[in-house]
């Protein structure tokens, strides 16, 4: 008798519980104009919950009827969608078909208190069998889903390509992350296994005194029988292709003070012809976090001491003074015959007075500066005179470029001016580069052309994945084109040679806000040359929980958030931004096979919360200052600061809006329409019980393959995927030892014929993958791998 009052005190209590939060929360949010359903349905569970604590059958058959009404507004809002049916659900479903069960008819009582006419027993199996319809039901929307993701395109015929070295970050200067090696192809993917793996040794937990959050970004290069690539702290290692073992290592010693991050995408390669340089014949270039760049001997890793001094340049000259973190460099420079073009990454939201986005070449052989662009000049190209410095806070370019060599152009992705949140003070020279594509001449740095992707930019959807360099068929003939994909979701298409649209682009009027001291762009740029990835305008239906519990808090936290769309003008008020910095796409870009005129793409999604601060109720202080999830930064010299948090997330720390979070999608360059799109890696690693959520953020960037392979890590989840091409078909998928959040790469060993195809494994750690220091290789299995450490 006992344990029958605590367990129907028990299931009446959790009841009443959950109907006094849903009352509560569900007033509250239809105070604010959201949804209907809440209140009704907590007054309801609390009535039940009470009748069934007093152990009244009623009690039950109120539940009941929750539940069928939960169904048909949960069908009604979001159809057959299976994760965003879940919180709606999952827990009603559960805790009817508990109240069902053999235990709580029998062994509590309720099978003598339920009436046994034939109706009532009707009733209980209608209630029943629409709980199994419900199961059914959503199962079959899961896999009609999956089937329009995975639409097959029509076959398509592959060009034969000899296999070349992968000599530069995205395998060539045109960044197409496209390998032309053939041997794993779609047909013997599967048995894919590990070659081998080597450890760098770059770990937080031999750094002890560092506190710069790191993450393992590099692309290795494959020059012959030799892979080179950088850690996180800038140390160089040479690998052999077929084993792993580390032929040479440098370490530059970087200075990390300061450093907010810690990274290095890759290096770069050049070389040299007979007599340009006595010594370093071939030589890798790397460019650091602490501001400089290193020329090193391709054979033995010693300095070439003819490059600058001993071997080495300052990238901090002409900056002025700068503090430690506020100017680092984290991708490669990329080699255009023998001059080296090299951006920088600046750290955002700190002080109008950041250091200057300038963007400089110099000569590979002797490290001296050929030109310099500086986007904040009235005349960029000006040489500075003794005394001077590059304009502060001018756009910054910390992403890949991209060349075309036959055109003599060097194609720079830029960021916006500093700070991103407030542009009351930019000047027009400040604004006309910002968050654009700008084609440069190669031997004098001159513009040759620009396109902004977002005017005025208030949003930080600086241009951050590289522009990628294809032929495409326009009108029956082949155009040199330039696809850049941006974080606000948009693909702009354009005429590399000089900047004009391949396809409409429409000007479309975006909010104004009212922000003292700002000013706004009446219109932003929208592409119609392929499809948009922007996510739709986000709805309160579109707020996702583990429950019903946190699903309702995010809808009435979305409901007191200030949003109107993708481009919600930074406010005084707490605003709603989605796609927000993070963005749609980012440095990982897009990879495309040019023979089978496909183009893919991954994406996130991930919405933030944004408030302008006025600088009185701002903290005192030039550092960023964390408050829980939130971080306000100084934005020193404009009337704000600025407080964000990142992901938009209920208390529980689950995202508020719908998965999937991420996706992979291909398109058809001709035809211009997606081919299929599916789900990118699960939660599975970081959710409770493992639980695999389809489609979660990704950073790193998609190998296609001429075997008809899509190869890539980037999701939270610790796996490299294989993918078909053509389908979209989940092929294959390794475990990693780490977070995969790099760009893999492919190539032919010239030894063996054996083609490898090599990923970063060390974890991103703003992600909370798991850190390590692994480098991966995987091959068709022919033998027991191989692991190398770092001697």
């Amino acid at each position: 008798m006992a344990l029958k009052h605590f367990l129907l005190w028990s299931l009446g209590g959790l009841l009443a519980i959950v109907g006094i939060v849903l009352g509560i929360g569900g007033a509250w949010l239809l105070g604010l104009g959201g949804s209907a359903y809440y209140l009704p349905a907590g007054l309801a569970h609390l009535v039940a919950g009470v009748l069934i604590g007093r152990g009244r059958v009623l009690g039950v058959w109120i539940y009941c009827a929750v539940f069928l009404a939960t169904l048909a507004w949960a069908l009604a809002e979001v159809g057959l969608d299976f994760w965003l049916l879940l919180p709606r659900i999952g827990l009603p479903l559960i805790l009817v078909l508990y109240m069902f069960t053999p235990w709580m008819r029998t062994h509590l009582g309720l099978r003598a208190s339920i009436p046994a006419d034939a109706s009532s027993q009707r009733a209980g199996r209608a209630v029943v069998i629409a709980a199994a319809g419900v199961v059914a039901l959503v199962t079959a929307g899961l896999l009609v889903q999956g089937g329009k993701e995975n639409a097959q395109p029509p076959a398509r015929g592959t060009a034969s390509r000899p296999a070349t070295d992968w000599a530069n970050y995205a395998g060539n200067k045109a960044g197409t992350r496209f390998s032309p090696a053939s041997q794993i192809t779609r047909e013997n993917v599967s048995g894919l296994d590990v070659a081998w793996t080597y450890r760098t040794g770059d770990l937080p937990e031999n750094h002890p005194n560092s506190r710069a959050p790191q993450m393992f970004q590099a692309t290795p290069l494959q020059i012959g029988d030799t892979l080179y690539l950088c850690t996180p702290r800038n140390i160089v290692v040479a690998l052999d292709v077929d084993t792993g073992k580390e032929r040479w290592r440098y370490d530059p010693g970087v200075d990390e003070t300061g450093v907010h991050t810690l990274a290095c995408r890759g290096v770069s390669y050049h070389r040299s012809q007979p007599p340009q340089a006595a010594d370093c014949a071939g030589r890798i270039l790397v460019a650091t976090v602490d501001g400089r760049m290193i020329a090193l001997d391709a054979q033995t890793g010693r300095p070439c001491r003819g490059f600058g001094r001993d071997g080495e340049i300052s990238l901090r000259i002409g900056l002025g003074h700068v503090r430690g973190g506020f100017h680092t460099v984290t991708s490669p420079a990329i080699v255009v015959g023998d001059v080296a073009v090299v951006g920088s990454f600046v750290l955002d939201n700190m002080t109008v007075d950041a250091p200057s986005g300038v963007v400089r070449a110099f000569d590979v052989i002797s490290g001296k500066q050929l030109w310099n662009w500086d986007a904040g000049r009235q005349d960029p190209n000006a040489e500075l005179k003794p005394g001077e410095s590059y304009v502060p806070g001018s756009p910054n370019a910390w992403s890949l470029f991209s060349a075309d060599e036959q055109l003599g152009l060097v194609y720079i992705p830029t960021g916006n001016p500093s700070p991103d949140y407030f542009g009351g003070l930019r000047s027009p020279e400040l604004e006309r580069f910002g968050s654009s594509v700008v084609a440069l001449d190669v031997p004098t740095g001159k513009v040759r052309w620009s396109f902004q992707t977002v005017h005025h930019d208030l949003w930080d959807y600086d241009v951050a994945s590289q522009p990628v360099l294809v032929d495409m068929p326009v009108d029956g003939e082949l155009v040199p084109a330039l696809i850049q994909a941006t974080k606000q979701g948009e693909i702009f298409v354009l005429d590399r040679r000089n900047g004009s649209p391949i396809g409409p682009i429409e000007e479309r009027p975006v909010p104004r806000g009212d922000v003292p001291g700002e000013r706004y762009s009446p219109t932003q740029p929208v592409s119609l040359a392929l499809p948009s990835l922007a996510p739709p305008v986000m709805r309160e239906a579109d707020m996702w929980g583990a429950t019903p519990l946190d699903q309702l808090w995010c809808r009435i936290e979305f409901r007191t958030l200030r949003y109107l769309g993708r481009f919600t003008p930074p406010s005084l008020e707490n605003s709603l931004i989605f796609p927000g910095n993070n963005g749609i796409m980012n440095w990982g870009s897009v990879a495309v096979d040019s023979a089978r005129g496909i183009l893919v793409v991954p994406t996130s999604y991930m919405p933030m919360t944004l408030q302008l601060v006025p600088r009185e109720r701002a903290p005192a202080t030039d550092q960023i200052v964390l408050e829980g999830r939130a971080a306000v930064s100084p934005m020193l010299g404009t009337p704000y600061a600025v407080r964000t948090e990142r992901p938009f997330a209920s208390p529980l720390g689950l995202p508020c809006n719908a998965p999937p979070w991420g996706k992979l999608t291909a398109m058809d360059l001709a035809t211009r329409q997606i081919l299929w799109q599916r789900p990118l890696g699960t939660t599975a690693d970081h959710a409770p019980l493992r639980i695999p959520v389809p489609g979660v953020f990704n950073q790193g960037g998609p190998l296609v393959t001429q075997g008809g392979v899509v190869f890539i890590g980037a999701a939270m989840d610790n796996y490299l995927r294989a993918f078909d091409l053509e389908s979209g078909t989940e092929l294959w998928k390794g475990r990693l030892p780490a977070g995969g959040q790099a760009l893999p790469m492919s190539y032919v060993s010239p030894r063996t014929g054996r083609q490898y195809v090599v990923i970063a494994a060390g974890g991103h750690q703003f992600m909370s993958t798991t850190i390590g220091d692994y480098v991966v290789a995987y091959s068709l299995k022919s033998g027991a791998p191989l692991q190398q450490r770092a001697d």
